[in-house]
């Protein structure tokens, strides 16, 4: 009979303990709140994600401006080398304010000499306009790189601060674990997600940087063809 009792006063205890936790309101998980509960490793976290998008978005217009469709100036130069005025050529290729007018107006600059020594000059300066496209690039490849890796640092963190806990309280208990895990969790998510982020930005630009340099070869070609017409 006592034992009885005894079954029943638990399970009332139970059922009433069940009813206080329902009635307590449900707390919403914000972002903010998130953000604190990283600690001090989301500082760098959020520095590298300013500096990737920062980078990207600079690189991406700077690249985007270099990429325009150039067959006007194509024409220009064309017309005036087959007009025999080179230095409106020239003046057209100055006036452009392009990688692509860059280059022909060097071309032009060593017309009267061997083809092979115009091509050579248009490649040095080639070279020289794709390294500016390509500026800060790599900062964005180790942004990539980086940021997962501090997250990781924060799980580790977050792991030895929960034994550290127990260690103290000797209290194996949810409280005491999802201390750190806050931390762990909240840390990797930011981590991978600014180091995804820059990755896809990353190869983003190193597309569009490739596919400057194929129209830049491209119209390359096309110059040094029309200056060997003549001679053909």
């Amino acid at each position: 009979m006592q034992a009885t009792d005894t079954v029943k006063h638990l399970a009332d205890t139970a059922n009433h303990a069940v009813q206080q936790i329902a009635t307590i309101p449900a707390q919403d998980l914000r972002f903010g709140d998130l953000i604190l509960k990283g600690g001090w490793v989301m500082l760098p976290i959020g520095i590298l994600a300013v500096l990737g998008l920062v980078i990207f978005f600079e690189r991406y217009f700077t690249i985007r401006k270099a990429s325009k469709n150039e067959s006007n100036l194509m024409q220009q130069v064309r017309g005036s080398i087959v007009a025999g005025n080179l230095e409106s050529a020239m003046t057209i290729c100055r006036n452009s304010n392009s990688p692509l007018g860059r280059m022909l107006q060097k071309g032009l600059l060593r017309i009267g000499r061997p083809i092979k020594d115009i091509e050579g000059a248009i490649e040095n300066v080639g070279k020289i306009e794709v390294a500016k496209l390509e500026k800060n690039i790599g900062i964005l490849g180790i942004v990539a790189g980086i940021a997962p890796m501090f997250g990781f640092l924060g799980t580790i963190a977050g792991v030895i601060q929960i034994f550290y806990n127990i260690s103290k309280t000797d209290n194996i208990s949810m409280g005491v674990i999802s201390g750190g895990l806050y931390v762990k969790m909240v840390t990797s998510a930011a981590g991978l997600f600014v180091g995804i982020v820059a990755y896809v930005g990353y190869h983003i630009l190193n597309m569009m940087v490739d596919k400057v340099i194929l129209n830049l070869e491209t119209d390359a070609i096309d110059f040094i063809d029309l200056l060997e017409e003549p001679s053909k």
